[in-house]
């Protein structure tokens, strides 16, 4: 009972807080201009399921995206351990799906422990490659500070996670050899059924109950702390990644859509009267009437919503810089920092729009 209620306060606690920052990321994705974007749905559907959820534009670079992937697979797959561990959590039950799956709830998990040591291995090497090898991509000036520790937090959150799951099983597996109360048999699992004798089989049962529930609220503490960290980082891709494909343009790459306004002045400049555009009639020495066009964007306000999604949907990979043609003849130009500076600028603008609302409630 007393497990149920403090579940239910640390879940209701880490909603609340996930709820308000996933709220400020909407907000501030709001701050664009509108923009309708529709039509192709089948193909629309397409690139989310091979894009965003196949992971497609991962597999140009095959070593880190078979890594990437260990990772990915791990984190979809753990899911379904983390659905029981919310029933476990409410109910006060102990591995409930256990007695009606048998041997497929065995396969299930042996298949979670077995990529969770794949995603281990990745872990290490993703966080070699930042921090020892020193990736050239990874230590560019945009990615001093918050972002390059952006980083290293959520790998180290990664093997946080892995630790949990092995305290939680290991542990658990050595308690179901020894017949104590309410830890059922489940079959034998991957990695835990020889790794938690090995690690706890010296403990006492106390002690072992100790390990076991301890992984198991490091596992949900992790989870918990990582929804509410999502809208503040990088890797809330993981989310965006399905909305942004799906709005992505599908039109061929480097196609440019006319523009009205940068249309008129090349004829002016040509000696040409400018055509009429959305009812506009040239002034009758041929020059532009009405105000000065912009070209352009000089803030969030002049981008679209797409723009911002986009900007928010960038993981800081650096692959794009990378392969900037300006970038690499030694210019200070960089996609990247300019996807993260719109995301950053959206965040100030979006601060200061709330702070004027809260203000106006006041009065």
């Amino acid at each position: 009972m007393l497990q149920s209620l403090l579940f239910l306060l640390v879940a209701g606690t880490a909603t609340w807080f996930a709820w308000k920052g996933f709220s400020r990321v909407w907000r501030n994705i709001q701050l664009g201009k509108p923009e309708k974007i529709g039509g192709q749905a089948g193909q629309r559907w397409r690139n989310v399921l091979l894009v965003a959820l196949g992971q497609q534009k991962m597999f140009k670079n095959w070593l880190p995206a078979v890594l990437h992937l260990f990772i990915y697979v791990a984190f979809v797959i753990t899911q379904v351990e983390l659905i029981e561990i919310f029933v476990d959590g409410i109910f006060g039950t102990h591995r409930f799906f256990a007695p009606y799956l048998g041997g497929f709830y065995t396969f299930v998990i042996s298949s979670i422990e077995v990529l969770s040591v794949l995603a281990f291995v990745a872990t290490i090497i993703f966080l070699a490659r930042r921090n020892l090898l020193r990736l050239p991509r990874f230590w560019k000036p945009e990615m001093k500070g918050f972002p390059f520790r952006d980083a290293n937090l959520i790998l180290l959150a990664e093997i946080v996670l892995i630790t949990g799951i092995f305290c939680m099983n290991g542990g658990d597996k050595v308690l179901q050899t020894r017949g104590v109360e309410h830890y059922h048999l489940t079959g034998n699992f991957a990695v835990s059924t020889w790794l938690g004798p090995l690690l706890f089989g010296s403990l006492s049962d106390a002690s072992v109950i100790a390990v076991e529930r301890f992984g198991w609220w490091l596992h949900i503490f992790t989870v918990f702390g990582f929804l509410c960290y999502l809208p503040y980082s990088k890797h809330l891709h993981i989310i965006l990644a399905f909305p942004n494909t799906w709005y992505a343009r599908l039109t061929e790459k480097g196609k440019m859509e006319n523009m009205p306004e940068i249309q008129k002045e090349v004829r002016i400049m040509m000696g040409l009267p400018p055509l009429a555009t959305n009812g506009e009639e040239p002034a009758a020495d041929g020059s532009a009437s009405g105000e000065l066009p912009e070209f352009g964007a000089n803030d969030v306000f002049s981008l679209s919503w797409q723009n911002i999604l986009q900007a928010y949907s960038c993981t800081e990979c650096g692959r794009c810089t990378a392969v900037c043609p300006a970038n690499i003849t030694g210019k200070k130009f960089s996609p990247r920092k300019v996807m993260m500076d719109v995301r950053d600028r959206a965040e100030e603008v979006g601060a200061e729009v709330a702070k004027w609302q809260a203000a106006s409630c006041k009065l």
